[in-house]
């Protein structure tokens, strides 16, 4: 038995931090990766919703993005959203042009209805 391992434990310390580091490279590299694949995969799809764009005349929503600036983000750390914000949410989603189009629609077709109902009576 050898009762003189401090040598031992130090080695073992520096081969444990050097294993850690080169875990958290491999995780950084692999989560760059990562992002350029994706930023790869919405440049494809862009060049694809432009050329369904251009084949139907339509116009691109520019959105107006005020970014202020960030740092990493951490989905765990985000600003809850208050009620508020949450029930504006909701309120765009409900008023996006489709759902405005089929309500003037329905609203139209109601407004005929009760037109056509006035006009014939059954005895």
């Amino acid at each position: 038995m050898n009762f003189l391992d401090g040598g031992d434990d130090e080695n073992d310390k520096e081969k444990e931090e050097e294993a850690e580091r080169e875990r958290q490279e491999a995780i950084r590299e692999a989560e760059e990766r990562r992002k350029e694949k994706h930023r790869k995969m919405e440049e494809e799809r862009e060049k694809m919703r432009q050329e369904i764009r251009d084949k139907y005349n339509i116009k691109k929503k520019e959105e107006v993005v005020e970014q202020a600036p960030q740092e990493e983000p951490n989905p765990l750390m985000r600003k809850k959203k208050t009620p508020e914000e949450l029930a504006a949410e909701a309120e765009q989603e409900d008023l996006d042009d489709f759902t405005k189009l089929k309500n003037s629609i329905e609203t139209q077709v109601n407004e005929i209805k009760t037109q056509i109902e006035g006009k014939c009576s059954l005895q």
